[in-house]
């Protein structure tokens, strides 16, 4: 439970202006919770503009949280067709861009341009217990103009995944000369719509790495360059052993556009532009004396460690999908309580492993599951599922419901939590992908999204 309530000296302080950093602070602003949101980039948003050129395949009905939709209509404001289904800067420019300004007119405080770099207890560090939790927190930002200290009652860290793309190397370190060679790599989904983007991959040869929905758009999008630029290929690199159930649940997924996306991905893949190489886990990147690259792999389970592995030659450019990761740097000096293996709150982390769920079999959760040891701090959105890839935003939206509830001392609103999302589609962790074809799952990998996944897998 929270051990200091906010008020106006010490607000509830929530990382993250993105779609489930906004939404928290709707709810704030219905509880009369004083709120400052905290955010690295220069807008509202900023993460997902950076994937702007995504289409979503949650439809806006799924993408705009209920609390911000009453705020938003008290200031006349025109909600989009609910069974559309929106670009990531649709998405921006139409929901969060004007819930940012309602915001603010309701008096929450927005701090652009600042990252949280540390959070601790006033005057203790992680070891000092002593009045540990009647102290507030010191939010560590840097700011455009250098260090500052923010006081909170309470945070949120609705921060996501975005800035903490998975490196290409296979072990989850980057691989031999990968950072060397990164002027030839992107590690989101390129706009090939974008004629500059278009001219470093029309009649190149391309690698993609990666097997979730993020994956899927870059063969999708490469399939359509090559078929006006036939001298483009694609090599797509995969981890597991087989590509058996890596395009979704077809016409079965509840959410159509996600099955939509699969089938078209599959037929890119099939269409004879695409070499497909399995159990492919890169180990190095190499200038091959050509202006190329040469990608080299780990051996494969049966070989000997020292085994030469495969090679890939003749690569202008690689694409990375190969997921996202939270940053809990800045959160070292407090006590949290994290699964070993997803970096997901231990509580949530069984209701999520991709293992053994998909978004629609995910248990409903809120506060219970995401608060963390040190009193009045919750991991919320992208950040709370970790590695996990299976976070859709209407999630996030019951998640901070349930948060905020309980920050304002409502404990039966905060327990009473009631989700049902989309079920099927494919989901996959390292563990089930890399030694078996997938058994079921959800939303591939993330932003994604934040992706932040959040209905697409977003990309740069």
């Amino acid at each position: 439970m929270t051990a200091t309530r906010p008020t106006s000296d010490h607000p509830l302080v929530i990382v993250g202006a993105g779609p489930i950093g906004l939404a928290a602070a709707a709810h704030a602003v219905e509880r009369g919770v004083p709120t400052v949101v905290v955010e690295a980039g220069p807008t509202p948003g900023a993460a997902v503009a950076a994937w702007g050129h995504v289409r979503l395949f949650s439809a806006w009905s799924e993408l705009v949280d209920p609390a911000a939709a009453r705020l938003l209509a008290s200031h006349r404001w025109t909600a989009p067709d609910p069974t559309t289904y929106p670009t990531g800067g649709e998405w921006v420019e139409r929901y969060l861009m004007p819930l940012a300004a309602a915001l603010a007119d309701a008096g929450v405080t927005l701090r652009l341009g600042h990252r949280v770099v540390g959070l601790a207890r006033h005057g203790r560090d992680r070891l000092v217990a002593l009045d540990r939790a009647t102290l507030p927190f010191v939010v560590h930002l840097d700011g455009p103009t250098g260090a500052e200290r923010l006081l909170a009652g309470a945070v949120i860290d609705a921060s996501g995944t975005y800035d903490s793309p998975q490196p290409l190397g296979g072990d989850g370190y980057p691989a031999l000369g990968e950072l060397a060679h990164t002027d030839r790599i992107a590690y989101g989904i390129p706009d090939l719509g974008d004629p500059a983007v278009r001219a470093r991959y029309a009649g190149r040869h391309v690698a993609v790495a990666g097997s979730g929905a993020s994956a899927q758009n870059v063969l999708v999008a490469l399939a359509g360059l090559a078929a006006e630029e036939p001298a483009t290929r694609v090599t797509w690199l995969v981890r597991r052993p087989s590509v058996d159930g890596a395009f979704g649940g077809g016409d079965a997924d509840e959410l159509a556009e996600r099955g939509a996306l699969g089938r078209r991905a599959e037929r890119a893949v099939t269409g004879g532009t695409t070499e497909v190489v399995t159990s492919f886990r890169t180990r190095a990147i190499e200038d091959d004396g050509h202006g190329r690259l040469r990608l080299r792999s780990f051996p494969e389970a049966h070989e000997q460690l020292d085994a030469p592995g495969r090679v890939i030659d003749g690569v202008d450019r690689i694409v990375a999908v190969t997921g996202f990761a939270p940053d809990h740097s800045w959160l070292r000096q407090v006590h949290l309580d994290l699964d070993g293996e997803l970096d997901a709150p231990r509580s949530l982390a069984p209701e999520i492993h991709p293992a053994h769920h998909s978004c629609g079999s995910v248990s409903p959760h809120g506060a219970d599951l995401l608060r963390q040891p040190e009193g009045g701090l919750y991991l919320a959105g992208m950040k709370s599922y970790g590695r996990a890839p299976s976070f859709l935003a209407l999630t996030g939206f019951e998640q901070v419901r349930s948060i905020v509830a309980e920050i304002a001392g409502d404990h039966e609103a905060a327990a009473r939590v009631e989700l049902t999302l989309p079920d099927t589609g494919v989901c996959g962790g390292s563990g089930l992908f890399d030694g078996a074809p997938a058994a079921g799952g959800c939303c591939g990998t993330a932003p994604a999204p934040e992706l932040l996944h959040i209905g697409t897998a977003p990309g740069a």
